[in-house]
């Protein structure tokens, strides 16, 4: 705490002023990372509201975010599975990586003491007004729709759970709703690997048969590859003069090899005079974005024209997330959290691997669901009347 008050160049004195807590408390705070016995969850947000205003990062802040010791006594009840509101806990208690953590459902006693008929994180996108919009899934919607109008060519990368197949399925469902005619192509990746060793590779005659069967089922594909692209080429230009689009989709695309990632800008250079007949757009986890900045010729052309947009962590819209889902059920987020809990829901969402110095958020929306699931089902199970910052911490 006293390096990152001295990179803020926040000292203790003016950290007292700005708080409102005197000062041997603030002197606690710092050396010690303890929180004043009466200190409220109010008083703790507001707090730590101070620092990442002052431009704190969430992992110099986990120390505080995350209590050090239980600070209430747990009401006698049965255990619930996935969490332990009595460990104390400045690290993970579980030895689960955040973004690994084990889905559990919240429990019913959970749903009937918030108020709520089933989970907010089950089924919970059903059509386009239930797709919460960060600054970076913003983007990533306007990015997928230029590639769909303007057969563009663009890496949709996230960790998993951070919303990627959410977002290709809300482009599907908007270019519906407004009547535009673009053919979104998805080939099967079932049991797709990088390698024969492992799986099944995608390669491009799979990808040229997809799009092929896409435009016409009954085609007859020729047998020859030079027929096949010929056929497939005279296809494209054909429905795009009739005023239609063409998207390709390719899901975890992590798993291409690299003979397919290079074909791929064969597809793009498909045209119709100067205009591109088709866009390609990849989803898949940050392993691509690592293959795509590599010193490998292979995939140099591929990175040039490649735009790579990533999905960020929810860590400055968890608030507002969670208030959109609970909001779906007429409850505010102050009926289910203390104020304190969402400073400890990014806290406890850091993983820092081994070997670094800084960690890492992993606060993608699925962690968040597991997490908060968790807490729901500790503070229900303690007979706590909401989720603050001792029962996330011991999640």
């Amino acid at each position: 705490m006293h390096l990152t008050l001295r990179r803020l160049g926040l000292s203790q004195r003016e950290l007292a002023r700005q708080s409102g807590l005197n000062r041997a408390a603030v002197g606690e705070l710092v050396a010690h990372g303890r929180w004043p016995v009466r200190a409220t969850p109010a008083v703790r947000a507001d707090v730590l509201a101070l620092l990442r205003q002052a431009g704190a990062s969430t992992a110099e802040l986990r120390g505080l975010a995350l209590p050090a010791e239980p600070e209430k006594e747990m009401a006698p009840s049965a255990p619930t599975p996935g969490a332990d509101p009595q460990i104390a806990i400045n690290q993970n208690p579980t030895g689960e990586e955040p973004m690994l953590l084990q889905y559990t459902p919240i429990s019913e006693a959970a749903r009937k003491q918030f108020g709520l008929p089933r989970s907010p994180f089950v089924d919970d996108v059903l059509s386009l007004a239930d797709v919460y919009q960060s600054a970076s899934s913003r983007y990533a919607r306007a990015a997928l729709m230029d590639a769909a109008r303007n057969h563009g060519f663009m890496a949709l990368v996230g960790e998993s759970g951070a919303g990627k197949t959410t977002l290709v399925e809300a482009l599907e469902q908007r270019l519906l709703d407004e009547g535009q005619d673009v053919a979104i192509i998805r080939p099967y990746v079932l049991g797709m690997e990088a390698s024969d060793a492992r799986g099944k590779t995608l390669r491009a005659t799979h990808i040229a048969e997809a799009i092929a069967y896409a435009l016409d089922p009954q085609l007859k594909i020729k047998s020859s590859p030079q027929a096949r692209f010929e056929q497939l080429h005279q296809l494209l230009k054909a429905s795009a003069r009739a005023g239609r689009r063409h998207l390709l989709v390719i899901d975890e695309a992590h798993c291409l090899p690299v003979a397919t990632l290079k074909h791929l800008k064969r597809f793009l250079e498909l045209k119709d005079g100067l205009r591109r007949v088709i866009g390609v757009v990849l989803v898949a986890q940050p392993e691509l974005r690592a293959l795509l900045h590599s010193q490998n010729p292979d995939v140099r052309e591929v990175m040039q024209r490649c735009e790579i947009v990533e999905l960020e962590p929810l860590d400055n819209d968890l608030e507002g997330y969670l208030a959109h889902k609970f909001a779906r059920f007429e409850l505010r987020c102050e009926q289910v959290f203390e104020p304190d809990a969402f400073d400890a829901i990014r806290a406890r969402l850091i993983y820092t691997p081994r070997g670094a110095k800084a960690g890492i958020s992993t606060c993608y929306p699925l962690a968040v669901h597991n997490l908060v699931a968790r807490a729901m089902n500790a503070a229900c199970a303690a007979g706590w009347p909401k989720v603050d910052a001792q029962c996330v911490a011991g999640c």
